[in-house]
Formats: C-alpha cells, structure tokens, sequence
C-alpha cells in the first residue's frame, strides 16, 4: 500500500479509471455459456468477444502518442471513458449477438487509448528516480484486475444476467469519472501537428496480424487467413519506412536509437507472455487433468494473480536498490522454475501445478513493470508516449503468438501422447522464453 500511497491524486485517477476498465477486459469469458445459449451461438462465434476486443485495443495503441500531443489530457480522458461506457451501454442494451460485439470493439478502443496513455502521463509525472515505486503501483493494480475479474463476474452472473455485468461497469465507470474530475489534470505538454492519415491506414496490419495468430488456433490454415497475414505485415513494412522517413513521425521509431530500449522492451513481452500462457494452460490443467469444474478452475487462478499482487510493489522498491539487471535475473529463474514444476509434476499434483503458475506470474511481477520503467528511464521525455505505445502494442502482439504457440504444441503431442502429457511437454518447450531473459539482461544499460 505503500505504494499506493506515494501517487499523486491524479494518478491515483488513472489507476482507478484503468482498474475497473481492466475489470471488464478479463470478466467476459465467464459469460461465455450463457450468451452462447441466448443467442445460439457456437463458441467460435463467441470468441469474438473477445477477440474483437483485442484487435480493437492493438489497433488504436499505436495512436496514443497523437492523442496525447494533440487533445488536452483532461479531455482525452473524458473522451476514452465516454467511448467505454457507449460501448457498454450498446452491449447492455442490444437484442442481437452483433450489437454485443460492436459494445465491446468500442470498449477495445478505449482500452487501447487509456492503457499506454496513462502508464506514460505517470511516468512523465514522476521523477526517474521513484518511478520504480509508482511502475509497482501499476502493476500492483493492474494484476489485482486478474484476481478481482473472476469473482466479479462470477458474482454478478450467480445473482443477476450477463447484461447485468455490462451494467455494473457502466455504473462504476460513470461514478469515477464524475467523481474526479477536479483531479484531473492537463499536465502533459500539447505538440500538435497534423493527422497522418495514411500511417493511421496502414495500422491496420496490427489489427491483422492480431486477428491472424487469434483465429488460427480455432479456424487452421486457409487461402484467405494466409492473405491476411502477408497483407498485414507488408502494412506494417510500409508503416515503419514511413516513419523513419518523416521528421515528426506518427509514432516515433527512433526510440530504438536509446540504448536499453530495445532489451527493456522485449523483456516486457518476454515477461507477459509467460503470464498469457499460464492463464491458457492453468485451466487446461484443472480441468482436463485433474477433472475440476470451471468454477473451481477460475477460483484456482487468484493464488498466482494475488502473488503477483503482492511481489509487484516491492519489485518497484528494489529497482531502484539493486537496478534492472538482478531483477531480470530473480524473474527469469522463477519463471523457468514455474514451467520445469509444471513440465514434470503438473499432472501429478495439484498444489505443485498451482505452485507452478505462481511461479509463472511471480516472474513476471520482477521483470515487465521493472522492464517499462528502465525503457522509459532509456528516452527523453518528450519521446516516453512513444516508448510506451510501442511496448503495450508489441506486448499484445507477443502475448496472442504465445497463445497461438501455446495451441500448436498441444495439438500436435496430443496426436501421440495423453492430453496431460501433451500439457507437459508444452510446459518444458515454453522453458525457452525465460530463458531468453538472462540473454536480455545482458544487454540491459546499467545505470551509473
């Protein structure tokens, strides 16, 4: 709480405002049988809740930098929660399966404005050496979100219907948002130029190669995901020459000329993805292994979101004792100790296959905010939007391939081995991703 504490009421704003936003992001799929039931529905068509969420969110985090130097912060942050909570009325309120999906793909979009929006507005409001502390807030909050998401929406449906968890969002967003607005504060300085509509266009290959690597675990390989794909990243080649040859670019590439940004950026991917994946094979575990019902599937995920709860503010403390480095060293080995528990003994026990996701999110807790605060602490300060809209938009990105990657592997060991086996075998082959780490944090800058 000490952490907590240490922000500014602005702050504090953000994070409340991000909290309940991030609520809503990971309760849907609690959801999922019913709306399947109401509207008839298959549960690749239902997926889209979720999927159309995401892809909405990656493609508008790249714009953030525009919006920030461009809209006053105060009217910006009205305009994102007054986008949430039209989507979310639409979805509370619409008679047909379409409407829901167009109530989300909105709340994606004010998700994928506010999330790399606030993480920079804090870091430029907090001197480089506290923004370890205020980063562990972030996460501390952020993570919370994993453990509250569940039981929220497994409340809200025991008592009420799915329109009913639409309308605890819409209330609980529109009382903040009323309620503080004499905290809100214009404190990032306005550098406006001119929509670059064009680079905007070809953003598009985000959302593309998003979609690609969502609907291929569900749909396989076809002509058209394959166009998809290769339409997608010649967007994105186009997208990056275009900003390197600009001189106030869209989305500014030149971070990458920061020594220690690139590293730091990876390893917040690296970090994330072990997240995503412990939350996709943790409940495969539960419950095709060891037979549990989702429910307790679901209650069996908050040990390992309530240790990264814990470990995420004093991970912020230490990043200024003992610097990045250590961290990444301290995170990587509890991660590869998480997927070697839950390769060899994830379907003999069930404390050691929960002990194993700890260990999983405990990691991430020592690496991905640590590893956003060093990127930032790498840039100017005119340059931290930037840094910040490109690693939220990679960390989603790398977090989907993880999930895609995830399901391959399962799918093929299960073609000659149980499907416990098959998880185990996912497990150690996922031991590569951390670790890369004690590779990074080679190339991380240590302060002097």
């Amino acid at each position: 709480m000490k952490n907590i504490r240490s922000l500014s009421p602005f702050s504090l704003v953000l994070l409340f405002i991000s909290f309940t936003m991030s609520i809503s992001q990971s309760t849907m799929t609690t959801a999922y049988p019913i709306l399947m039931k109401q509207f008839g529905i298959d549960a690749a068509a239902v997926q889209w809740v979720t999927s159309g969420f995401m892809v909405a969110m990656t493609l508008v985090m790249p714009l953030s930098p525009w919006l920030l130097d461009n809209l006053h912060l105060k009217k910006l942050l009205n305009l994102i929660v007054a986008t949430f909570l039209v989507g979310t009325a639409i979805a509370m309120v619409t008679p047909n399966f379409l409407g829901v999906i167009v109530g989300r793909l909105l709340e994606g979009v004010a998700v994928g404005a506010l999330f790399p929006t606030y993480q920079a507005v804090i870091m430029e409001n907090t001197p480089k050496e506290k923004r370890g502390v205020a980063m562990g807030a972030v996460g501390l909050v952020m993570s919370s979100a994993l453990a509250v998401g569940p039981i929220v929406s497994g409340i809200v449906l025991q008592f009420g219907t799915w329109r009913a968890l639409f309308a605890f969002f819409f209330i609980v967003l529109l009382a903040l948002i009323i309620f503080m607005q004499g905290q809100i504060q214009n404190t990032h300085e306005l550098n406006k130029r001119d929509f670059d509509f064009l680079s905007a266009f070809l953003l598009i290959g985000f959302a593309g190669v998003l979609y690609t690597v969502s609907i291929l675990p569900s749909k396989g390989w076809s002509l058209t995901l394959v166009a998809t794909l290769v339409v997608s990243i010649a967007l994105l080649v186009f997208f990056v020459i275009r900003q390197l040859r600009q001189d106030n670019p869209f989305l500014d590439l030149r971070v990458f000329e920061h020594r220690g940004y690139l590293p730091a950026m990876l390893l917040t991917g690296m970090s994330y993805s072990g997240l995503i994946t412990a939350t996709v094979i943790m409940p495969l575990y539960f419950q095709k292994v060891f037979g549990l019902a989702p429910l307790w599937s679901g209650l069996l995920m908050i040990p390992g979101a309530v240790f990264l709860s814990w470990l995420n503010p004093k991970s912020g403390r230490l990043l200024g004792q003992i610097g990045l480095r250590p961290l990444v060293l301290i995170g990587s080995t509890m991660m590869v100790a998480g997927y070697a528990m839950l390769a060899f003994f994830g379907t003999k026990w069930l404390f050691l296959a929960i002990l194993g996701a700890m260990l999983l999110e405990g990691g991430n807790a020592f690496i991905m905010m640590p590893a956003v605060t060093a990127a930032s602490n790498a840039l100017p300060k005119h340059l931290i939007s930037h840094g910040t809209a490109i690693i939220t938009t990679m960390r989603q990105l790398i977090g989907a391939l993880s999930i895609l990657i995830a399901g391959i592997l399962i799918g093929f060991f299960h073609k000659n081995n149980s499907y416990g086996l098959s998880l185990n075998l996912t497990a150690a082959w996922f031991i590569l991703i951390p670790l890369s780490g004690y590779l990074l944090a080679s190339r991380i800058k240590v302060e002097k």
